[in-house]
């Protein structure tokens, strides 16, 4: 039988990414952190994290993890239906806590608007990761979140994945940068703009490649890049000449009005015309959920609807 506060210690390393952080969060010294690590890495025979610049959970680790996050879960679904009101227990307000990974561009546009009134109603707190939406689902594989938004339509082992529907790019540019890319017949030339920064979100960030092989027939050509992983300075970027960017469309709401967001860029220019690029998303989740992931999942679904295309 693990010590269960072993087991505890070892998710806060994972969530924290260090022991100092861990420690922090436990109340106690980085010392008893290291000492319970070791000690369920005895009890088990086997390494539970590989030490390095960063902290990566061994295979072991990552099932201890996954059991560990369910565990809590089905723990707050109990104190929940133990709870007469399930809006108390001994006096406190009940919440439940939720860790899901969901991409920049869905949590910047749809996913909070569509969600946040099913938070409040249900006492639901979210712990989100943040990573491009070809990755997320590997924070689900690792037991790390109980859902993702992700573009991986094939469920994993354990999971059930979900269709939400499509969000659409476009490449845009400031139409001063756009002019420095055009031929003297005035059309676009390929040569000019992809010897011209493009602004990218991050190393992670497939969209540029996608587009240009999809809509200027290159695959997988150089050309030189900035990378601005914060979405707000992501559009400035763009909207200052800097380069030319793949930026999701709006996402309207059901009555056809566009979701508020930081900058319009309304006085962006298109690299090609008419050029779209679609990412269809999905929600991947655990087959087996407590109630409160249940009902996240229900939100989530509902909120692809209102702000999605099909």
């Amino acid at each position: 039988m693990f010590d269960p506060k072993h087991i505890q210690t070892l998710l806060a390393v994972h969530r924290e990414g260090s022991f100092q952080g861990a420690a922090r969060v436990l109340n106690v010294t980085p010392a008893a952190v290291t000492l319970r690590v070791k000690a369920l890495e005895s009890d088990i025979g086997a390494m539970v994290l590989i030490r390095g610049k960063s902290l990566r959970l061994t295979p072991q680790g990552q099932a201890i993890v996954s059991y560990a996050q369910r565990a809590q879960l089905l723990e707050d679904e109990l104190m929940r239906s133990l709870s007469l009101d399930q809006q108390t227990f001994h006096g406190a307000e009940s919440w439940s806590s939720l860790r899901v990974a969901i991409n920049t561009d869905s949590l910047a546009t749809w996913f909070l608007p569509g969600v946040s009134a099913d938070l409040q109603a249900r006492n639901i707190l979210l712990d989100i990761v943040v990573d491009d939406q070809d990755y997320t689902h590997e924070a689900l594989a690792s037991g790390e979140v109980v859902g993702c938004v992700t573009t991986l339509s094939r469920p994993m082992k354990g999971c059930v994945a979900e269709p939400l529907g499509v969000m659409t790019y476009r490449g845009l540019a400031h139409p001063a940068f756009l002019d420095r890319c055009r031929s003297t017949q005035g059309e676009l030339s390929i040569h000019k703009l992809l010897s011209r920064p493009a602004i990218i979100f991050n190393r992670k960030d497939a969209l540029h490649d996608q587009f240009i092989q999809t809509h200027l027939g290159l695959r997988q050509p150089s050309y030189p890049r900035y990378f601005v992983p914060a979405l707000d300075a992501f559009e400035r970027a763009i909207e200052l000449g800097l380069g030319w960017g793949v930026v999701p469309q709006p996402v309207l709401r059901r009555n056809n009005e566009p979701v508020v967001r930081p900058h319009t860029m309304d006085q962006l220019a298109e690299i090609v015309p008419g050029a779209r690029l679609d990412v269809s998303l999905y929600w991947q989740h655990w087959e087996r959920e407590s109630e409160p992931a249940q009902r996240l999942t229900r939100a989530v679904k509902s909120a692809a609807r209102a702000y999605l295309r099909p």
